[in-house]
């Protein structure tokens, strides 16, 4: 199954970049994962709407051609980060052209903090409900980093409930 996925931490060293790259490890080889950089779209703006910019374009294709979304994303001030909102309006524009509709979707997030990226994950299926995504309820994931990685590696206890995550998100696409 063609998965995109969108990370919303862009920094050389984001914890969610290193996160998926952990989850990768363990997914079931049936999830074949095509990581969009976010940070390569311009600001929205209604004006590049009319000649979407090559990397918007790219980005619609993208979202086409997936069988399913995976959004990785830190937590900014109990929000989403930007450039994933700025992706995601992108997707859905101009008015009549929403690539996202009807797709399915799971949502992570890592963070060194207790609720992990809690307040990111109800903004965003609030953003994904609009734009008519279907996002996978359980098992939700705001990953704690600081308890369930050790260096950039998952800890073996979090290896089982992240798998449980992935096989959830394999049949919810199937």
């Amino acid at each position: 199954m063609k998965i995109l996925v969108l990370i919303g931490g862009i920094s050389r060293d984001s914890l969610n970049r290193r996160f998926f790259a952990e989850l990768a490890k363990i997914a079931p080889k049936s999830l074949i994962f095509n990581v969009f950089d976010v940070a390569s779209l311009p600001f929205y703006s209604q004006d590049l709407e009319a000649e979407l910019p090559s990397e918007v374009a790219e980005l619609k294709r993208a979202v086409e051609a997936a069988e399913g979304i995976l959004i990785v994303t830190p937590e900014y001030n109990r929000s989403i980060p930007g450039v994933l909102k700025n992706a995601l309006d992108w997707g859905s524009r101009p008015p009549g052209s929403n690539v996202w509709a009807g797709k399915r979707a799971a949502i992570a997030g890592a963070s060194t903090g207790a609720i992990g990226t809690f307040g990111a994950q109800q903004h965003l299926r609030n953003v994904l409900s609009f734009l008519d995504v279907r996002v996978m309820n359980q098992p939700t994931v705001y990953f704690n980093a600081s308890t369930g990685m050790s260096g950039n590696s998952l800890t073996y206890s979090s290896i089982a409930f992240l798998k449980t995550f992935l096989d959830a998100f394999e049949k919810w696409v199937g």
